[in-house]
């Protein structure tokens, strides 16, 4: 080993280190002000690269795809682990009107807008497919910083818009590709593999998350930090399989984890906690990497066409292509409006834009400028806006807020039981109420009262009182008992 190369390590690890830990302390600043913290990011990678202060050079774009295809798919799967199936019901239909017909509106509107900016028709419908697809983290980002909770029915449909919606986004842009390559246009080869694509991703999604399900639940492994990275294991397999038969990985990933999310399986509390900082991880990652790419010289260059066609999205193409799929679903005029100006780009298109570079289409550095410009621009004009808009449509969900601190039980053994939170509210028939007043059924037990800052051991003459978090153990059938007492438990 020679000695230089334990130095080179130590410098990159150190430049790493720092660029992460700055992206993190300021993610707060961001959320103050109102700016999707992906986009803070972006820029401090900007700031790093080869043109800013850092003078780091990278512009390795095959690498920068494949880790942002890892970054996608860890973020895709703790999605899914999140997303409560019983009330994804209620948004699935639309949802899903979004993730398929929508893309391809916006993709075709946009491309219209490309095409007044002067360019051609193959470029122009590439471009607009690679920004098609929207990035509700983002929007979730900046509402949760703030403690802003959206009305239940549009959440989940941002919510499930953005992670369906990405495998059309991706076919779209493959497809347009390969016709800016082969100088022939769009046929009726691209619905067939849309159909092809989906319907194996879907298929492979629903085998494996089922599959995961029994294996979660009958394997015991010797320590509970081996969960996460079985599971782990499991979303990259999902991933790769249906793709290596021409199916929609993305899609098999998002469709897992929804099965595996939804199901009493073991160390689930210890799965969501990790899974949910190996996303924050990714998109860290993803995003300084991308920041690194660009070139603040030739984005200038497309300053106006990036300006123009960012607007373009956020005032014409999104809001037109989100009331016409929403039409038929009845949502009231101010969910659409909410949902029309949130469709927010993240890092999903910029990574879309590396394909066409990696199979040397002709336009193609000049197509990934415009897209990070409008990425940023989207970012900023309705990125900045969504509190103000979220309190202006009357969409703020009157839901209590979270408890100050945690309890749960975390084990690797299924167990037959469950800890919730409640709030107490000061209309509540429990406030006021001492704990031996309350008529709880056999199984159940007041744990624990987050009283503010204070944590307070529950006895029977303790009063419960407004503003308390009460944490109850019952049994699962009993749980309905419980509600009647205390009403729905807390958002984890």
């Amino acid at each position: 080993m020679h000695l230089a190369e334990p130095t080179h390590t130590a410098v990159f690890l150190a430049v790493l280190g720092l660029l992460m830990g700055v992206s993190v302390l300021f993610s707060r600043t961001a959320n103050r002000v109102g700016v999707p913290v992906g986009l803070l990011f972006i820029l401090i990678g900007v700031a790093a690269g080869a043109e800013g202060l850092g003078r780091i050079h990278f512009s390795n774009y095959e690498l920068a795809f494949r880790i942002g295809t890892v970054a996608l798919v860890l973020i895709l799967f703790d999605g899914g682990l999140n997303t409560d199936l019983r009330a994804a019901k209620q948004g699935m239909k639309p949802a899903i009107v979004l993730a398929t017909l929508g893309v391809v509106g916006t993709a075709g509107v946009l491309a219209g807008g490309a095409r007044l900016f002067g360019l051609p028709w193959p470029q122009a419908l590439l471009l607009g497919a690679i920004v098609s697809s929207t990035d509700a983290a983002a929007v979730f980002s900046v509402l949760r910083g703030s403690g802003i909770f959206l009305k239940k029915r549009v959440g989940i449909t941002l919510e499930l818009e953005s992670g369906l919606n990405d495998p059309m986004a991706v076919i779209l842009t493959t497809a347009c590709t390969e016709a800016l390559l082969s100088h022939h246009g769009l046929g009726p080869k691209l619905f067939l593999g849309v159909l092809i694509q989906l319907g194996v991703g879907g298929a492979m999604g629903f085998a494996f998350g089922y599959g995961g399900r029994l294996l979660l639940k009958r394997v015991r492994l010797p320590a509970g930090g081996l969960y996460p990275v079985l599971t782990t294991a499991l979303a990259f397999v999902t991933f790769a399989v249906p793709t290596l038969f021409q199916g929609s990985g993305f899609l098999a990933v998002y469709v897992a984890a929804l099965l595996l999310g939804n199901e009493a399986i073991r160390y689930q509390r210890g799965l969501l906690r990790v899974h949910d900082s190996l996303a924050w991880l990714a998109q860290i990652a993803m995003f300084l990497m991308l920041g690194l790419l660009a070139s603040p010289a030739q984005l200038l260059h497309v300053g106006w066409m990036g300006l123009g066609l960012g607007l373009v999205l956020a005032i014409i193409a999104r809001p037109l292509v989100v009331s016409l799929c929403l039409l038929p679903f009845r949502y009231p005029k101010k969910e659409v409006a909410f949902m029309s100006w949130v469709g927010l780009r993240g890092a999903v298109p910029i990574i879309l834009s590396t394909i066409p570079i990696l199979d040397g289409a002709p336009g193609a550095h000049h197509i990934f400028n415009v897209v990070f410009f409008i990425v940023v621009v989207n970012a900023l004009v309705p990125g900045s806006t969504v509190q103000w808009a979220t309190r202006k449509l009357g969409l703020v969900a009157n839901i209590p807020p979270p408890p100050p601190a945690a309890l749960e039980i975390t084990s690797t053994q299924l167990l037959k039981g469950e800890l919730n939170s409640f709030y107490i509210h000061a209309a509540s028939a429990a406030c006021g109420a001492t704990i031996a007043d309350l008529p709880f059924p056999d199984s159940a037990v007041a744990t624990l009262i987050v009283r503010g800052n204070e944590l307070v051991g529950p006895r029977g003459h303790t009063e419960l009182q407004a503003g308390d978090h009460l944490y109850v153990f019952c049994k699962p059938e009993d749980l309905g008992l419980v509600r009647l007492i205390f009403g729905n438990p807390d958002l984890e």
